[in-house]
């Protein structure tokens, strides 16, 4: 089955608990600090609204490969080296406003599909990043503006 954890173990599982933000990680931690306690997988599963092979697995796991972080890591990507390349170049010659502007460049140009969220999470892997862009005040010219007025004056004179 499983063995037991140490009192070190226990209060190293405790704090990583406290500290982590991920809740999956979280539940197996739960998961083995209840087991531990003498919990059965059935309980444990009860109480934490999952199946007893989720726990089972959880802690099986934990104790033969001290895993507690999941498998699952996202699709490999759409793009060649090369192609991936020549985007970088392109973004880094070329400004968009938006994501999906990008995807329609991507589609036209090398004939690959990705959604908006897709190629947002490819544009951070490949350290790019948004910044909202800020008005700038125009600096007016004085004397154009008192040219233009003397100009629109003496042209509404004419249109009366």
């Amino acid at each position: 089955m499983y063995r037991k954890l140490s009192s070190q173990e226990r209060l190293d599982l405790i704090k990583r608990h406290r500290k982590e933000r991920d809740k999956r990680i979280c539940d197996r931690i739960k998961a083995v600090l209840a087991c531990d306690k003498g919990y059965s997988y059935s309980e444990v599963a009860e109480l934490m609204l999952l199946d007893d092979e989720t726990i089972r697995r959880h802690i099986e796991d934990f104790f033969a490969e001290n895993k507690l972080t999941p498998n699952n890591g996202g699709s490999t990507s759409k793009f060649t080296k090369e192609e991936s390349a020549k985007l970088i170049e392109h973004l880094s010659e070329n400004t968009y406003l938006y994501v999906k502007d990008i995807c329609v460049y991507v589609k036209k140009t090398f004939g690959v599909i990705y959604s908006v969220s897709g190629m947002t999470k490819w544009l951070k892997a490949n350290n790019f990043c948004y910044k909202k862009p800020h008005g700038v005040p125009a600096k007016a010219n004085k004397q154009n503006q008192q040219e233009f007025i003397e100009f629109y004056a003496d042209l509404k004179e004419e249109t009366e």
